[in-house]
């Protein structure tokens, strides 16, 4: 018989110990660290307690990252209880962009709207926008991450554009309207800060909040 036919025959029949314990006595495995022979049951008791192990890792793993999303989402609900409680129309952008950057720590942030109303057109966050970073905010569908590679929001965050070394953008617009009317960015120094890879659904809703409280300042 080969490996594969005994191991089927194990599995096929799993009380061939129970009926033939002389057998189970006499089989010995190699221990997988110090190479002494130990029993059946007691292999079989170090797979168990490696497949716990293994277990219990990925449970705190799982309860790290639940309690990292509890933490974001009360972030999210006191910056949107800011908004909410901001009645002056023209101070919205500047509430909306100060508690953002307050309640996560994000270095730098900067605002955009190209689509006022006119009494709010002399404000510094409805200042003209150049012609490619409207398109590339209309041909977004989703918040952006990643590395700064010349984009024109980075200018708008430090002087010194080629200090953000990665940024985050999120489109403003309402429903499922195709042209975006503003643009909402953070950005980091630090290269790692909002990677491409990383995911963007809570930036999603931040999106769509910005996007939702900004949309009483257009005509």
């Amino acid at each position: 018989m080969t490996h594969e036919e005994v191991a089927q025959f194990l599995s096929q029949h799993p009380d061939f110990f129970v009926r033939h314990p002389d057998v189970l006595a006499s089989v010995a495995i190699p221990h997988p660290q110090d190479g002494h022979a130990v029993s059946l049951v007691e292999r079989q008791s170090m797979v168990l307690r490696e497949r716990i192990k293994s277990l219990e890792l990925r449970l705190a793993d799982m309860l790290r990252h639940g309690e990292e999303n509890d933490a974001i989402a009360d972030r999210v609900v006191h910056w949107a209880r800011a908004l909410l409680m901001q009645t002056d129309a023209a101070q919205l952008p500047r509430t909306l962009l100060d508690e953002l950057i307050r309640q996560f720590s994000v270095p730098f942030g900067a605002l955009r709207l190209w689509d006022v109303a006119p009494e709010f057109a002399g404000q510094d966050w409805a200042q003209p926008a150049g012609d490619d970073i409207v398109r590339l905010a209309s041909s977004m569908q989703a918040p952006f991450c990643g590395s700064n590679v010349g984009f024109e929001a980075a200018g708008w965050m430090a002087t010194d554009p080629a200090s953000i070394r990665s940024l985050a953008m999120m489109p403003l617009r309402v429903g499922g309207e195709p042209r975006a009317f503003g643009l909402l960015a953070l950005g980091s120094p630090d290269p790692d800060r909002f990677q491409i890879t990383m995911g963007t659904a809570f930036l999603s809703r931040i999106n769509e909040l910005a996007s939702a409280a900004l949309a009483r300042l257009r005509p």
